[in-house]
């Protein structure tokens, strides 16, 4: 019973892992793309983010289908400078910006439905 214990963790372990970002956060894109008017979402992750994990792959997508979109992510525990300028305090939060101005932000969303509104809420 406990090797499938610890199979199970080092399975789920090595799934958070495997799913990692990079950072592509930089202030320049994000400044110039609300310049331009363009709809920018951010997100804020953590390597060793359960709810990140799920998220990923949902943005990914999400990246495909939103053309017009900006996808900009940095991991949070190692870029403070970022969160702190967008006053995002937490990993999987996912923040909407249009126009100079938050749009929405939410923390923890892992269902690709609730994702894909509070993106579309900034269209």
């Amino acid at each position: 019973m406990k090797k499938i214990l610890v199979l199970f963790l080092f399975l789920n372990f090595s799934s958070v892992i495997a799913s990692e970002f990079t950072t592509n956060f930089t202030i320049e894109s994000f400044e110039e793309a609300q310049k331009k008017g363009k709809t920018v979402v951010v997100y804020s992750w953590n390597k060793y983010c359960g709810t990140c994990a799920k998220q990923k792959p949902i943005l990914r997508q999400a990246k495909e289908d939103f053309t017009d979109i900006l996808f900009l992510n940095f991991e949070h525990t190692k870029r403070k400078d970022i969160a702190k300028l967008l006053n995002i305090n937490y990993w999987s939060t996912i923040a909407v910006y249009k126009n100079n101005k938050q749009i929405n932000l939410a923390i923890g969303l892992s269902k690709k439905d609730d994702i894909y509104s509070l993106i579309e809420e900034g269209i």
